[in-house]
């Protein structure tokens, strides 16, 4: 394999895990999860990276990076039309790392490489809203909520009552 195929194979793999560790959790996918969605082999994952929490760290970044890249098209009004909807609640795999990944960040160990990205993501968040660290508690919180009770009459009060405060 090449050098920019073995590029390409790692970038495909801190995507996908991205996403899924988004849409399920990272305890509830497996390496073996991420490589079969990817199309390659579980062993190839060790030539890649030195463990599953190597790639969470990694994914987490690449999450928030993602969203960096989002962010600089946007003004607030539209950021929070999009952020507080129904579709970004739907659909987490390819939604907000902060709200993605709070609970499993909420149980990793001080120190971890994973949390000192997901904590870089959180002051990136902030520093676009103006160092606003109530914006971001509330939109985070907000999307978290709204998530956990998708499919019932308040989780669209929670996205409404959100937009509201963040007016």
């Amino acid at each position: 394999m090449s050098q920019a195929q073995a590029q390409e194979n790692r970038k495909r793999i801190v995507e996908t895990a991205a996403r899924l560790f988004r849409e399920r959790g990272v305890a509830g996918v497996s390496v073996a999860d991420v490589m079969a969605e990817v199309g390659l082999t579980h062993g190839g994952f060790y030539k890649q990276f030195a463990s599953k929490e190597a790639l969470v760290a990694e994914a987490v970044g690449q999450a928030f990076d993602e969203l960096r890249g989002k962010l600089g098209g946007l003004d607030r009004a539209t950021f929070l039309d999009e952020y507080l909807s129904p579709a970004h609640r739907d659909d987490p795999g390819a939604g907000c790392p902060a709200a993605g990944f709070s609970g499993d960040m909420a149980r990793e160990d001080e120190g971890n490489a994973a949390l000192a990205a997901y904590a870089s993501g959180i002051d990136l968040y902030a520093r676009w809203l103006g160092d606003d660290l109530a914006a971001v508690s509330t939109l985070v919180g907000a999307m978290v909520l709204a998530r956990a009770t998708a499919g019932t009459e308040i989780s669209d009060r929670i996205l409404a009552a959100a937009k509201a405060a963040l007016a």
